[in-house]
């Protein structure tokens, strides 16, 4: 396994290539990550996994700085299932105008307006910051297939868009959730967590799954159906953003029509954001 920083070396490995998998990540690999980087493997030839921080998605007061970065267990993980080539570049490697204190990032990708909302709410630029990020991602890379994770549902529905306005000639693979015995979806984040923290985590993902069991019953309430469970989440000690049920098909509010359903939350436990969501057919 070749270990890249620079774009111009990761260029120069992959001219040859014609079968390109690619997993776009932030680092702090866990099983989420290695079930995402094992079905480019079963699509492509060549596998790159990008490892990178990205600054320009990261709003004022979150968690930047103090973000895991764990780029030597990352490559050992990565090399033990087989990745052909990590990428971890720097910022200044990827951001050409940075001053090494700003980005100077001009030209940033203007996403679709479903970006404002959900997690676009409390997130305002996060979803300019991950598109731009991934379509510099793709120009650098030139993969064939992309994989990315249904946990971040939002994030996979702007990008499969960006693709799709883009006219870029990539396959947007979706990889599903994977949970914690508890439940909780799996995230870097959860590093975060106390022991305690941890297991109480795990409520996020049960509100959901009773949501989608009283829909699934019959009951087409949804506003009340989510006020309920926020209201029980913040009456036991989170702060909830939203939960909210969508159409899968385009994130608008679902309507009483819409059989292609899935349901979202973000919510803070202490000072850790949890993003969640089930989808499902009624």
């Amino acid at each position: 396994m070749q270990i890249i920083h620079s774009i111009a070396e990761l260029r120069h490995a992959l001219k040859n290539q014609s079968s390109i998998g690619f997993v776009p990540t932030m680092g702090n690999l866990h099983a989420g990550h290695i079930h995402l980087v094992e079905l480019a493997k079963q699509h492509a030839k060549c596998t790159v996994v990008s490892i990178f921080v990205n600054p320009l998605q990261f709003g004022v007061n979150e968690d930047l700085a103090s973000y895991p970065r764990t780029l030597e267990a990352d490559c050992e993980k990565l090399n033990a299932i087989g990745a052909d080539i990590v990428f971890a570049p720097d910022v200044a490697e990827m951001y050409a105008d940075f001053d090494g204190v700003s980005l100077n990032q001009s030209m940033t990708i203007s996403p679709p307006l479903i970006a404002t909302e959900l997690c676009g709410v409390s997130r305002p630029g996060h979803f300019a910051g991950v598109a731009t990020v991934v379509l510099k991602l793709f120009n650098i890379v030139m993969p064939q297939v992309a994989v990315f994770g249904i946990k971040d549902f939002q994030q996979l529905f702007i990008i499969k868009d960006l693709v799709k306005q883009f006219n870029l000639p990539i396959e947007i693979i979706a990889g599903e959730t994977m949970r914690e015995a508890s439940g909780l979806a799996m995230s870097s984040r959860n590093g975060y967590f106390s022991d305690e923290q941890k297991t109480k985590a795990a409520q996020l993902q049960q509100c959901l799954k009773h949501i989608v069991h009283d829909i699934q019953q019959g009951n087409d309430d949804f506003n009340a159906l989510t006020q309920a469970a926020m209201q029980t989440l913040n009456n036991d000690g989170w702060q909830v953003d939203y939960i909210t049920v969508r159409s899968a098909l385009t994130l608008a509010p679902a309507t009483i029509g819409d059989t292609q359903l899935v349901v979202l939350a973000a919510a803070r436990l202490g000072s850790t954001r949890l993003i969640d969501n089930i989808d499902f057919l009624r």
